[in-house]
């Protein structure tokens, strides 16, 4: 019933690669005929979604300055989700943690919006965007806050990412949804599992780890400053706005990688001491990568880490955003790391499996 249905995939953006862009991947196995939508592709940062053909809006022909800058474009993006044209569509998937819940369908065809969570810098994470703010920058933030809760009325039903997209859509959208966990594709990632040779190496294993994007709210700058004091090996892998403020706070003990492939980010996951996690994460796939391959996770004790990590099993939580809290985590972690990790390698991958593909595929077309 499902393949004969006229279905439209819709994303903010197409320009990086992470966890989310895997459930992409995965609703295009499920729609293989499903025409996909976004404001904008960059083919060279998103070479993953070429197979996908997505359509884009003006923001694409737009000077690069603008359309690869989420605030010198971010007045357009209104206006390019609410003028899609769904005409003759029978059922549009909106894929969002900000814009694309904002499309505009006819009677007739069902909206589902997947949500990452409600629109970060307008809510949850507020204050990590907008340190200083004029008086203008206010009013207009408070206009999109207004436009943003309208928008989320639109979908039919609302599909959170985790309990903890739950919660906030709750919250700030005033909807109640229900939670399908993102698709973890434990066969891919076990092919990768036993592929791992030793083409890639970092010379001193006795490192910690990062993967993330580098921006503002994922917190990398705090664990920087406690690796620094603690002198520790940290390797950072991924890219984002604050790479060059990143690099230019870290030490000698910190290095940065981007643009692996999923063998070597495997590989580094089998050899780190722990995967570090400063942030509040919508969901986390990193977590479920780094427990797959036996590797603990220290991590920030709020968001969808509380829904991945087992406590004491797959990883140590710390309570507080600061460098004393990420500080005694680690020094926790060192006295019982060798327990930590012997039960990670036990329980990690059958933990993971609660979230592999088969379930998502399962739980999301029962929300059609």
């Amino acid at each position: 019933m499902l393949e004969k249905k006229k279905t439209a995939i819709v994303y903010d953006w197409m320009d990086k690669w992470g966890g989310v862009e895997r459930v992409l991947l995965t609703l295009h196995e499920m729609f293989p005929k499903a025409v996909f939508f976004t404001s904008y592709f960059d083919s060279e940062k998103a070479a993953w979604a070429k197979n996908l053909k997505p359509k884009t809006s003006f923001i694409q022909k737009l000077p690069k300055l603008i359309r690869g800058n989420r605030v010198f474009s971010l007045p357009f993006y209104p206006i390019v989700f609410e003028s899609i044209d769904f005409k003759g569509y029978d059922l549009v998937i909106s894929v969002t943690s900000s814009f694309a819940k904002s499309v505009i369908t006819q009677p007739g065809t069902k909206h589902i919006c997947y949500l990452l969570t409600p629109t970060r810098f307008l809510w949850s994470h507020e204050k990590d965007y907008f340190k200083r703010i004029t008086l203008y920058a206010r009013r207009y933030t408070n206009y999109l806050k207004n436009w943003d809760q309208v928008a989320a009325q639109r979908p039919d039903k609302i599909v959170s990412i985790s309990e903890t997209a739950r919660v906030r859509c709750s919250k700030y959208y005033h909807r109640k949804s229900e939670v399908v966990y993102p698709p973890f594709d434990v066969d891919y990632w076990q092919k990768i599992k036993s592929e791992i040779n030793s083409k890639y190496k970092i010379p001193n294993t006795k490192y910690y780890l990062i993967v993330s994007r580098l921006e503002s709210y994922k917190k990398i700058d705090l664990a920087i400053k406690v690796f620094k004091k603690l002198q520790e090996s940290l390797v950072i892998v991924g890219e984002g706005s604050q790479e060059a403020y990143l690099r230019k706070l870290s030490g000698k003990n910190i290095s940065f990688l981007k643009k692996l492939s999923d063998e070597e980010l495997g590989n580094l996951y089998s050899n780190a001491q722990a995967l570090i996690m400063p942030q509040e994460e919508d969901f986390g796939f990193v977590s479920l990568e780094s427990q797959f391959f036996g590797c603990p996770v220290i991590s920030y004790k709020k968001g969808g880490a509380r829904e991945t990590i087992i406590e004491g099993k797959t990883g140590v939580f710390f309570n507080n955003q600061s460098t004393e809290s990420l500080g005694r985590a680690i020094e926790r972690f060192n006295k019982m790391k060798y327990n930590l990790r012997t039960n990670t390698k036990k329980f990690g991958e059958e933990n993971v499996k609660r979230f592999n593909k088969d379930n998502f595929i399962n739980n999301f077309k029962k929300t059609l």
